[in-house]
């Protein structure tokens, strides 16, 4: 056994899972280390195999091929209570007989613990869910999000070696959804669990992980860091299912790239040939041209013959026009077009930019990414 899988808390290899001979594989062939401790996110669009690795994992489905190991242990035939394992699911699934400090007992007790060992247990990890003054409670009197922290509190309760999350906070208004990011932290710090969660919230998957899995039509196409996966997407897919909406397709010559941007030199190595920019809009700031500038709209507004010159720890600047203007919370998306493409940027309510101002817009060069096509 290799020290990789000793090390790792999860590991797919080559899993393979189909519902049916005529319908496209639900999986292909996903390979996946995940490290203890680590918290991380399946994102991808609905259908694309989330919750199929998850139920996977916990042993509620089994796969067609490939392999399952939990600390370099195989389990892919193993039984769901033989894996340690506990998982959290859209619903909570609370048992309704049962007091709210009975349902979190109920591992122990199931596992031959007696009353007053399981129940004392069970308040400590309602402590840790903020719910200890709900022990005596009845499940139906509480609100989703309390239902949801009491089942929760009955994974955690079960010492599982993993803890499953399969959109646990799905039905939740923002304002719980915050509360319950929070709570997670707060268990991470206590008590350091692997966790592997599946979303379909971009925002939720940046808050609750430091990895972040992306998934589409059952395969697996990057598994990194938050950060490179919103900024350095491993395809122009990745890019798109991260929410990313700038993207230009063109060509590299001689490290610069072309599209209907201009020319924009970059400094990710990739050789001559078809390539996509890609940058986040929320990377990119646009602000109104000073008056005398000379430079015309849709020009680069910096560079060596007519290349807009992307230094390290510089900016490339491009001028536009603004077509349209959004209120998006506390922010405004401001679409700017440059030449012969739109711009996708942010800026803030009190920018007095209006549509058909000629402004500039100023791309940090940590912030640009090319993809081959």
């Amino acid at each position: 056994m290799t020290a990789e899988l000793m090390t790792s808390a999860i590991t797919l290899t080559a899993v393979t899972k189909s519902y049916s001979t005529v319908a496209p594989a639900a999986l292909q062939d996903v390979n996946l280390d995940i490290l203890p401790g680590t918290s991380t996110a399946i994102v991808g669009p609905s259908g694309s195999g989330k919750s199929t690795i998850l139920r996977i994992i916990a042993g509620l489905e089994d796969a067609n091929g490939g392999r399952v190991r939990l600390a370099g242990r195989d389990v892919t035939d193993l039984l769901p209570e033989q894996r340690g394992i506990s998982m959290v699911f859209q619903r909570p699934l609370l048992f309704p007989h049962l007091t709210v400090l009975d349902n979190v007992a109920f591992a122990d007790r199931a596992a031959g613990l007696g009353r007053a060992q399981a129940r004392e247990r069970a308040r400590e990890h309602l402590d840790m869910v903020q719910m200890s003054t709900f022990a005596s409670r009845s499940p139906h009197s509480l609100s989703g999000g309390q239902q949801q922290r009491i089942a929760v509190a009955r994974a955690l309760a079960a010492k599982p070696s993993v803890l499953l999350l399969d959109e646990p906070f799905s039905a939740l208004d923002p304002g719980l959804k915050d509360e319950m990011h929070a709570m997670i932290a707060d268990i991470r710090a206590a008590v350091n669990p692997t966790i592997l969660f599946v979303t379909h919230d971009r925002d939720e998957a940046s808050a609750m992980a430091e990895r972040i899995v992306v998934l589409e039509n059952g395969q697996l196409l990057q598994h990194d860091t938050v950060d490179h996966v919103f900024h350095r997407p491993a395809s122009l897919a990745v890019a798109r299912l991260l929410g990313g909406k700038n993207a230009f397709a063109g060509v590299i010559e001689e490290g610069v790239h072309h599209s209907g941007l201009g020319p924009i030199a970059v400094t990710s190595e990739l050789p001559s040939g078809p390539a996509t920019l890609v940058f986040r809009h929320e990377a990119v700031t646009v602000a109104l041209q000073q008056s005398g500038n000379d430079v015309d709209a849709g020009a680069p507004a910096t560079g060596n013959a007519g290349v807009t010159v992307c230094q390290t720890s510089g900016a490339s600047q491009l001028s536009g026009v603004v077509t349209s203007i959004a209120r998006r919370g506390p922010r405004c998306e401001v679409v700017v077009r440059v030449g012969d493409a739109e711009v996708h940027t942010e800026a803030t309510p009190r920018q007095p930019i209006t549509v058909g101002n000629n402004v500039t817009v100023n791309l940090p060069c940590e912030a640009l990414w090319v993809v081959p096509e």
